[in-house]
């Protein structure tokens, strides 16, 4: 692993917004701004829009090499708990989470890089989740983490509820079971 992917790590944007009475303006991605940030080359392939219900939790998903994806996650409606877990075997960081709260009301974007899994929770009733990937969908290398490893030990901001989860993400595999980078 080189230098600069053994350096990869989430990163979270708050883009410029421009506010008045006729409502806001932001530029949702610049591509050399977004460069300069990540010091990464990165190009974009696909688009996807998931709307969840409040307390959904989706996750934690990725896919294996040689169809890696890269992740820069925004809200346009409601808000999320949106999180990040490093996969990488040979990373200081292995297991390692971060989670941020993205909302349509604070504009943050969260870069992830391939190597790790991505997860989120709708914290309001409905909860539209807009991301773009560096790779196609490839069923056969997607992969999922459980939710509640307590070896990752994520601090999902439940507030006594139960989340909804898919049968697929209920039956993931701990960490310490799945395929993951090297």
């Amino acid at each position: 692993m080189s230098d600069d992917e053994h350096n990869m790590r989430p990163l979270l944007f708050e883009p410029n917004v421009f506010r008045d009475d006729r409502g806001f303006f932001f530029e949702s991605f610049n591509q050399g701004q977004f460069e300069a940030v990540t010091n990464e080359s990165v190009r974009f392939v696909q688009d996807n829009h998931s709307r969840s219900s409040k307390g959904v939790l989706r996750g934690l998903h990725y896919q294996l090499p040689p169809a890696a994806q890269g992740k820069l996650v925004r809200v346009s409606r409601g808000a999320v708990f949106d999180v990040a877990v490093d996969i990488r075997r040979s990373s200081d960081n292995f297991g390692e989470w971060v989670g941020y709260e993205l909302s349509a009301g604070n504009f943050r974007q969260l870069w992830i890089p391939p190597g790790f899994a991505h997860g989120f929770l709708a914290l309001t009733d409905d909860a539209d989740v807009l991301y773009k990937t560096t790779d196609y969908y490839a069923p056969e290398l997607d992969r999922s983490l459980r939710w509640d490893d307590p070896d990752i030990g994520i601090s999902w901001p439940l507030d006594d509820m139960t989340p909804i989860v898919s049968p697929k993400d209920q039956a993931a595999p701990s960490l310490s079971d799945a395929e993951v980078f090297e």
